[in-house]
């Protein structure tokens, strides 16, 4: 159901959404080109996600690093 979920083709706001904790439900691989991040989406979530891109979002930078590691290491992984 797209009501439940928040998509982005964003690696830098997802490895920043998990930091804050929220939950990633899938990568979605189907265009070789682009990856799609889809979240369980939460009240708050935009909030976030515009802070992000704001420039205005406090986070922790190693736990930031290893996020975004893992992102790519599911992203490129076969």
């Amino acid at each position: 159901d797209p009501s439940e979920v928040w998509t982005t083709y964003d690696m830098g706001v997802s490895a920043a959404l998990l930091t804050y904790g929220y939950k990633r439900l899938s990568i979605d691989k189907e265009n070789p080109k682009r990856a799609l991040f889809v979240f369980r989406k939460e009240d708050d979530i935009d909030d976030i996600a515009n802070s992000y891109f704001a420039d205005k979002l406090e986070l922790n930078a190693r736990y930031y690093f290893d996020h975004l590691k893992a992102l790519k290491n599911r992203l490129y992984s076969r």
